[in-house]
């Protein structure tokens, strides 16, 4: 375990379609759970983004059908030619507040 991690997900937008989010793997959330330590508003847990050339910083936030879900910004989308329904090869890791 380990407090950076590399997966793929596929992009996809939030119902009512304006938020585009990538859903966090299972192995991956788990990890983030154990590591997160206490988490911020609505227990979301802070992390640094890497997609392609762009590295970002951001939280991801807890959903109760999917697990952790982290948020495209349409910038880093454009920036990285990313559409909804790509799969997007993404690294994470860890922010300490």
């Amino acid at each position: 375990m380990s407090d950076a991690w590399a997966f793929d997900a596929e992009v996809w937008l939030a119902e009512g379609g304006s938020w585009a989010f990538v859903t966090v793997p299972g192995e991956v959330d788990d990890d983030i759970r154990l590591l997160a330590g206490p988490r911020s508003g609505f227990g979301s847990v802070r992390v640094e983004v890497v997609l392609g050339s762009t590295t970002w910083r951001t939280s991801l936030f807890p959903d109760k059908a999917r697990g952790f879900v982290l948020p495209l910004k349409q910038q880093v989308r454009r920036a990285e030619e990313v559409d909804v329904g790509d799969r997007v090869r993404l690294r994470l890791r860890l922010v300490q507040a």
